[in-house]
């Protein structure tokens, strides 16, 4: 499940948990106007939730990415329990190197999964392969936001180790490395304003996080909580924002 997002509009907490799939379902909309279903791919897909939320919305052809053949299985008994077995399916892949057999999508989206991509300009060379030009990319994830105090270093670190993040690029370098790879600029959105930040909950992790940072041991058994710890503390302080990236790609751009 991904983060909450109480954006204008939103109403119900389901609302707000599926808010980011909303939105990259309007960038679908327009592709629904032809003879064909238009082909999503959902890159870091887990067990296939956004996916089959997508699916039995909008008549579109799905596939879903993940590294794990235990996601995959998952994602597979998922979308059969959804009668989406037709239209939908989840390969066990890298999408740092995506099968050459996998059809040209209309749209491929990243959420939440980009900042564990050990080679952002390779997912990125990999996506314009993907999308046929004039095709979308949206990917919406934490990006760095320029900060030089040792406080916001430390809370950084903390979360890149406890969350395993591999990319936490700012926006101008992420929309660089887009540029490089043949995608350019539709339309970029900051949702860090409608996250749900320093709740009491919050508080007591942060507390427990720090408690359990002393004994290194145990650190590591934490890793997760000391990770989400330090994410709402970068949050909450400017340092990561949660933006919605979404390039469209080059009609040049040969791939």
């Amino acid at each position: 499940m991904h983060r909450a997002v109480w954006a204008p509009g939103v109403t119900t907490r389901e609302e707000a948990f599926h808010h980011v799939e909303d939105r990259i379902g309007e960038l679908i909309r327009p592709y629904l106007d032809t003879s064909r279903a238009p082909h999503v791919v959902d890159l870091g897909c887990g067990v296939g939730s956004s996916l089959c939320y997508l699916a039995q919305r909008l008549p579109v052809r799905g596939t879903g990415i993940t590294l794990s053949p235990v996601q995959a299985r998952i994602a597979g008994a998922r979308i059969r329990d959804a009668g989406l077995g037709d239209r939908v399916t989840c390969i066990e892949g890298d999408y740092c190197a995506l099968p050459a057999s996998l059809d040209a999508a209309d749209l491929a989206y990243a959420i939440e999964s980009f900042v564990h991509a050990p080679d952002p300009g390779a997912l990125l060379a990999s996506c314009a392969r993907l999308i046929r030009p004039g095709g979308l990319l949206a990917v919406c994830d934490d990006f760095r936001r320029p900060a030089a105090d040792r406080a916001a270093a430390r809370a950084l670190d903390r979360f890149c180790r406890g969350w395993h993040v591999n990319t936490l690029l700012t926006p101008d370098e992420f929309t660089a490395a887009a540029a490089q790879a043949g995608f350019e600029p539709h339309s970029t959105v900051d949702l860090s304003p409608y996250l749900e930040t320093r709740r009491p909950r919050d508080r007591v992790i942060a507390a427990l996080g720090t408690l359990v940072g002393w004994w290194p041991p145990a650190a590591r058994r934490f890793d997760d909580l000391i990770g989400g710890s330090a994410l709402q503390e970068c949050l909450a302080r400017g340092w990561i924002g949660y933006d919605l990236f979404v390039f469209r790609r080059n009609v040049a751009t040969t791939g």
